[in-house]
């Protein structure tokens, strides 16, 4: 299951993020997944409750936006799928290889933290200890 090294690298970008402005405890992160990331979603949740579970920054939440791919036609222009998931390649109208736009996205789109907390040390708390696990 790569979300969990995912949920990791995660982590440690938001903790890095709330270090540079300062320190504090995160409580929510909302993170963009492309159809095409080859990341599961309820995976990333799960990978992401067994990452923060026991550190500083326990129950923050982690929200997912899910971007879709969109097909297009050079010629005719946006093609809807005919299925949620399953792509056409080529244009029902003109017969043209379809391209496939978005859907890669692996990005953080916002943080929340509380600036109040205990200001951290940039110790990461569970996430080490979980690493050091054979």
């Amino acid at each position: 299951m790569h979300e969990m090294s995912i949920a990791i690298e995660l982590y440690r970008g938001l903790r890095s993020e709330i270090q540079s402005r300062g320190g504090g405890r995160l409580r929510r992160a909302t993170v963009v997944v492309g159809e095409l990331s080859a990341i599961e979603p309820d995976l990333l949740r799960f990978a992401w409750e067994s990452v923060i579970a026991q550190g500083p920054d326990g129950g923050a939440l982690l929200e997912i936006e899910w971007r879709a791919v969109e097909q297009t036609c050079p010629h005719c222009g946006p093609v809807a799928a005919t299925t949620p998931g399953g792509w056409l390649r080529l244009c029902p109208n003109c017969d043209v290889p379809l391209l496939l736009e978005g859907g890669r996205e692996l990005d953080i789109a916002s943080l929340t933290y509380d600036e109040s907390e205990t200001r951290m040390t940039g110790s990461l708390g569970a996430l080490e200890s979980l690493e050091s696990k054979p």
